[in-house]
């Protein structure tokens, strides 16, 4: 259990604050089950397959994802689910387009496709509101196979219009893959009405569930070749993997403990309803805006986006972003990210991809208090006033 005295901003990194429920169901199964779904007709290998299909199906509930729950696929994290997606889908000289708004997840497999296969990256400009350039989108995407929209910034907090630039971009040939990782479970999000044919997801942000565990939704149709190849389970004979899914793109054991852990994260999304969430955590970011804006010598670069993920993030005129971060979880107890956050461009199109910022995220668990006490230690940090007494004291 993270030290309750401790305030917790960091939620777009990871849920490391999670539901009781979700410890639970990791327990139960290292307790009860352990076994490998898929491995075995035994009780205990049919209760982890069991366990499996509800998270999937869970997981099809809840982000609105049609058709057989087959196609959602357990991968390590959001990560793996994309570079499943673009390995396995794109093909020598074929065109992606990218904004700036994508992750390393995206960008770095796109450098490596682009110098081993010829794939052209096409690059749109936008800014800080999620806007892309109209003019410059409907050219990159004539002639492109594919085109990567991430629907929450991670750095801003802005969310992409995904049905908009999904259906230009399906009127111009292309399909479009949706990195879901910011949005799922963090914003009312349903990827396949607005026209996402790959899904990324990750299990440990939004969705509430422990580190390991991801996901990769694939519509049906839409054929891509598998990353990795090895067991299944089951086809042991066929020297190719299997075309039937999950297991054309599942191979090896899966966590087990961490797609428990997964399912109880959704299910605890599923009762609570991330509608109501969000219009909850969109109030604290709204006060947890406004009084980080309010602090002299400090600069907000994420717009207020209140439709968007609870991110606030910024720069100190007089304070490196990662000696500011350092000093809020040394003398109050306030945890955030620095840097550039795995997204270079956003960074870069923001003007600080030299320095990095401060990134403060809310979560499911996240509170008013929580909000004024990174308010205050923020503003003593960069106004350098010293905290007073024990740590407890200075957050009081």
């Amino acid at each position: 259990m993270v030290d309750p005295e401790l305030t917790y901003l960091d939620f777009a990194a990871t849920s490391a604050v999670r539901p009781g429920e979700v410890t639970a169901a990791v327990t139960a199964f290292l307790e009860s089950v352990g076994a490998t779904s898929g491995r075995g007709g035994h009780r205990l290998a049919v209760a982890a397959g069991r366990i499996a299909l509800r998270t999937r199906q869970g997981l099809a509930r809840l982000l609105g994802l049609p058709g057989d729950a087959g196609r959602i696929v357990f991968t390590l994290n959001a990560t793996h689910a994309l570079n499943t997606a673009l390995f396995g889908f794109l093909r020598r000289g074929d065109a992606v387009v990218v904004t700036p708004f994508e992750h390393n997840a995206v960008l770095r497999p796109l450098h490596i496709l682009a110098e081993r296969r010829g794939i052209e990256v096409r690059n749109v400009p936008g800014d800080s509101s999620g806007a892309l350039d109209p003019v410059a989108y409907a050219r990159a995407v004539e002639g492109a196979r594919l085109v990567a929209l991430n629907a929450v910034s991670n750095v801003t907090g802005t969310r992409l219009d995904v049905a908009g630039l999904a259906r230009i971009a399906h009127a111009a040939g292309a399909l479009v893959l949706v990195d879901g990782a910011q949005a799922a479970g963090h914003v009312p999000f349903e990827p396949a009405a607005d026209g996402a044919d790959l899904l990324g997801l990750s299990g440990h942000k939004g969705l509430l569930g422990p580190q390991g565990v991801g996901a990769l939704w694939v519509r049906d149709g839409v054929w891509i070749e598998p990353l990795l190849s090895g067991g299944t389970g089951g086809d042991s004979l066929d020297p190719a993997m299997p075309a039937a899914y999950p297991d054309h793109l599942e191979a090896g054991t899966t966590n087990g403990p961490g797609i428990a852990g997964l399912g109880a994260g959704v299910d605890w999304l599923l009762a609570h309803g991330v509608r109501a969430l969000h219009e909850r955590l969109g109030q604290l970011k709204s006060a947890l805006y406004e009084g980080i804006t309010a602090i002299a010598g400090v600069r907000v670069i994420s717009p207020p986006a209140p439709d968007g993920a609870g991110i606030v993030t910024f720069v100190a005129r007089d304070i490196d972003p990662s000696s500011l971060a350092a000093r809020l979880d040394r003398e109050h107890g306030v945890l955030c990210r620095p840097g550039l956050h795995c997204a270079p461009e956003v960074h870069r199109m923001l003007g600080t991809h030299r320095t990095g910022a401060v990134r403060l995220s809310l979560g499911w668990s996240s509170t008013e208090a929580d909000v004024a006490r990174a308010v205050r230690a923020v503003d003593m940090v960069v106004t350098s006033r010293t905290p007073t007494g024990t740590l407890g004291a200075a957050r009081a």
